[in-house]
């Protein structure tokens, strides 16, 4: 077999081509970060410091029944697993993006059949039989449009990793809201199904003073207007109640998850208190925010990109094999052959087209800052609202509390009133309701308390270790 290495005329190609390649430049616009357009403060006075905050979410998230539906949720949801699978998709695209910077190397085989008629009709037929290997078309990175569209896919992909993150922070928050709905409707179920059930010893007893003459057919109707319409409350809240049950197992990912009974109160229930920090703390607290700044920086790289479609485009192909016309006698009588194929490109009349797309990367570039200034926007108007409203519900909780103790002690006195014959009934009636409608009004309160904190949790960017993915 004949030597098939690389001839001196193809060695220096190679070494020539990696100059070039080594030497490249890069396009891209020098990134800096735009300034945050943040106040200075909160509105609300809540600015602790950042080193009390919990590092993740079961020290905030403390209720042991609700870690656990959140452990089933992080390892079921359909969401997030589809966020998961977006992160190795981005990684791949990453990949394929990467590999253009270096040669593809192709093994190549061929066979060529030709038959050459001369002017007196003979004929003669030509068999000739290649092998080889080589590079085709591979672009001299030499001012760096490989590498830029390289680094913006890598700022794609650093972004779809903060948005798993953020993904991952929503399901845990929407968990925990979840839970607290089925915790405030089962609650209110239960205070529904004691109404009912004293509404309807009331109506009993009413019905017996009726026919003894005491009281009237008004009073009787009336109690059994409110028997029915508590009857129908609880109808209501069970419906919401089974609703609620539902969404939390679709969150979970798991219908077959049964929820224990044992679970905690909506007054005993609570989490870990979360100091906001400073506003700037959110740049690298939210993972949304992070994913934002990633898009920027790949808008930037695809201006490099652009720029450099403006310059002449360096390709290289080179190819060494052997060649025979008898297949059996290729790799041992073969002839040695070997091709270097440089090619550069020079953007003459294009239609204005590269420097359009130029102009098409810098208004997205534009574009991306506008998105990253909208993100922390929006992110400082979220934390600024419920630490606004963190203070003022706990201020209505209290305000709450105290008229549905006022209306339990004038639910009591009403009720002495009538058994002794003060008062009619009506004002039993209303002071019932009165109650009713307290003890719901002091549930939906503190069910609103614990969203609150759930929101926070979310707004101030979930889980703290979490933060700052490179």
């Amino acid at each position: 077999m004949k030597n098939s290495s690389f001839s001196k005329p193809a060695t220096k190609s190679a070494v020539s081509a990696l100059v070039l390649l080594l030497s490249g430049c890069s396009l891209i616009p020098e990134y800096s970060r735009p300034p945050a357009p943040l106040p200075a403060s909160y509105t609300a006075d809540d600015t602790n410091a950042m080193d009390a905050a919990p590092e993740s979410w079961q020290q905030y998230f403390t209720d042991p029944v609700l870690q656990n539906l959140i452990n089933i949720a992080l390892e079921q949801n359909r969401d997030l697993r589809i966020a998961a699978l977006r992160i190795e998709e981005a990684r791949a695209q990453y990949d394929i993006q990467r590999s253009a910077k270096l040669p593809t190397i192709d093994a190549t085989g061929s066979y060529d059949r030709s038959r050459l008629i001369f002017a007196k009709g003979e004929t003669f037929d030509v068999d000739m039989y290649r092998v080889g290997i080589g590079i085709s078309n591979f672009e001299i990175d030499f001012f760096g449009r490989i590498k830029s569209l390289s680094e913006a896919v890598l700022e794609d992909y650093l972004a779809t990793r903060e948005a798993q993150q953020t993904a991952r922070t929503s399901l845990i928050a929407e968990v925990a809201a979840a839970y607290v709905d089925e915790r405030a409707l089962s609650e209110r179920q239960l205070l529904a199904e004691k109404t009912l059930a004293a509404r309807e010893a009331s109506y009993t007893r009413i019905k017996r003073r009726f026919d003894a003459g005491i009281d009237t057919a008004i009073d009787l109707k009336a109690a059994k207007m409110q028997m029915e319409s508590a009857r129908a409350s609880v109808s209501a809240l069970d419906r919401e109640h089974t609703r609620a049950i539902n969404t939390l197992l679709l969150l979970m990912g798991d219908q077959s998850v049964t929820l224990p009974g044992n679970t905690a109160a909506l007054d005993t229930l609570a989490f870990s208190p979360i100091p906001a920090g400073l506003p700037s703390d959110l740049l690298e607290r939210r993972p949304d925010i992070r994913a934002a700044e990633h898009k920027l920086k790949a808008a930037n790289a695809n201006i490099g990109a652009a720029r450099a479609a403006l310059f002449p485009r360096l390709q290289l192909t080179t190819n060494i094999g052997l060649v025979n016309e008898h297949f059996t006698k290729l790799l041992s009588n073969g002839i040695n052959a070997w091709a270097f194929t440089p090619q550069i490109i020079f953007p003459i009349f294009t239609h204005k087209r590269n420097q359009a797309n130029l102009n098409v990367s810098r208004a997205r570039m534009e574009i991306a800052v506008a998105e990253y200034e909208k993100a922390i926007q929006t992110a400082f108007r979220e934390v600024a609202d419920t630490l606004l409203a963190r203070e003022q519900i706990e201020k209505q909780i209290d305000a709450q509390s105290n008229a549905t103790d006022a209306d339990r002690e004038r639910l009591k006195l009403v009720t002495r009133r009538y058994e002794k014959g003060v008062a009619n009934y009506l004002e039993l009636l209303d002071a019932q309701r009165s109650l009713f409608d307290s003890e719901q009004a002091l549930v939906q309160l503190r069910q609103l308390s614990l969203s609150n904190a759930i929101n926070l949790f979310k707004a101030l960017g979930g889980e703290w270790s979490g933060a700052g993915i490179n």
